[in-house]
């Protein structure tokens, strides 16, 4: 695209509410979703345009933000509107690039970005603003995703040249590999694209000057992206993802799915790590239940040298007749236990349930151990054990934001036997 194009689209979308799909309203969930800030968090708003998110967060959180955009009549935009709504004292703008940002290490408490990712790539920017989070800081960001299983060609032939879509399960492998977890997803919903994005958008292009240059082939391009939409938009879809950097001792640990070769070893590092051998065997049993089962939901702990120290099992079990996952059991080979193994691969699987469009996890655990991976108390969503547990050590982690999480008796598969 030429640059007299990009100057034209940017013309285009002055003094529109937003640049991108979103709503304050799924800013303030995602907000939410960020858990507890600082009483007056420093956040870094990055591809702010102008700065529909800063402003929200500087008036509903307190924060002092720093917007960060290349395009400066946004930046304008912005700090205009802080001085009317008389924040101008918590809002500071600067025109450079979101991937070459000269802060100090671990400024940020918060580190935001919607509908702006796509400038330098979701892997590059989770690298670079790994160093800006403070030690307890969030990254919260909304990325592009594939929703459909075979997208339609026609999408697939417009977002190939434009941007490397991938699947939720690839972005998911991204956060991991750039040293974070997945705290909270939440699909934006089809109004976001429309209500405050493409419909203002139509309205502006029924109104361009076509014969500024560029103009007409920008104007060409937007109806053709909204057409796109409107055709085929259930092949694809923003998620805001709410993300936190992993406990580095984690780090030397890769995660994968096992595979058959896993088996032997598996049933090894289950049967030492437990004092009896009905944890391996429950493994087992579940592997051979077919309702029980979740391919990919089995995951290995593998340090650099291949060697497999760590496993974490999700299989399915129900919440009166909704569906649920059981965690259980994680093992660590013995003299590899407090290594962040273990961890590792919880992570994972978390987060390959989530990619996986699961709801809710549910563990009967050490309560001081698992709310480190955002596990709370099951009893405060109206479910129960079908046994007598310890409120405290029957713990349940809602993984989708925009579901509501069932209440009732837990249902385990068979092999558990309860």
């Amino acid at each position: 695209m030429s640059q007299i194009v990009i100057e034209a689209l940017l013309a285009l979308h002055h003094g529109l509410p937003r640049q991108g799909p979103g709503s304050d309203s799924t800013t303030r969930r995602l907000l939410s979703l960020a858990g507890p800030l600082p009483a007056a968090p420093r956040a870094l708003d990055a591809g702010s345009g102008p700065g529909r998110a800063a402003l929200l967060l500087a008036a509903e959180a307190n924060a002092r933000v720093d917007a960060v955009d290349l395009h400066r009549p946004f930046l304008l935009e912005l700090l205009d509107a802080a001085g009317r709504r008389g924040l101008h004292d918590r809002v500071r703008a600067m025109c450079c690039s979101m991937d070459r940002l000269a802060f100090p290490d671990q400024v940020f408490d918060l580190v935001w970005s919607e509908s702006a990712v796509y400038n330098i790539g979701l892997d590059a920017a989770l690298r670079g603003w790994r160093r800006l989070l403070a030690p307890d800081g969030v990254v919260v960001v909304t990325e592009i995703e594939w929703a459909a299983d075979e997208p339609s060609p026609q999408a697939r032939a417009w977002w190939d040249p434009v941007y490397p879509v991938r699947t939720a399960e690839e972005n998911a492998a991204i956060v991991r590999a750039a040293g974070y977890e997945v705290v909270a997803r939440l699909p934006l919903p089809e109004a976001d694209w429309w209500e405050e994005y493409y419909t203002p958008l139509e309205e502006r292009i029924g109104a361009a000057d076509l014969s500024r240059p560029g103009m007409a082939e920008a104007v060409a391009g937007t109806r053709e992206e909204i057409a796109l939409r409107r055709a085929h938009g259930e092949d694809y879809r923003y998620t805001g993802y709410v993300l936190r950097p992993v406990d580095r001792r984690d780090a030397p640990w890769s995660t994968r799915a096992e595979t058959p070769a896993d088996v032997g070893v598996i049933r090894e590092i289950v049967r030492t790590a437990f004092p009896t051998a009905e944890e391996s065997a429950l493994v087992d049993a579940l592997r051979a239940d077919a309702e029980a089962w979740i391919p990919g939901l089995s995951v290995v702990a593998e340090a650099p040298d291949g060697h497999v120290a760590g496993h974490a099992l999700f299989t399915r079990c129900h919440v009166g007749d909704e569906p649920a996952l059981a965690l259980a059991p994680v093992a660590v080979a013995p003299g590899r236990q407090r290594t962040g193994a273990g961890s590792a691969a919880i992570r994972a699987g978390l987060d390959a349930a989530r990619a996986m469009g699961e709801n809710l996890v549910l563990v009967l655990g050490h309560p001081e151990y698992y709310p480190k991976f955002g596990f709370e108390r099951a009893s405060a969503y109206g479910i129960r054990a079908p046994f007598d547990a310890p409120d405290e050590a029957m713990m349940a982690l809602a993984l989708d934001a925009s579901r509501p999480v069932p209440g009732g008796v837990i249902r385990y598969a068979a092999p558990f036997g309860v």
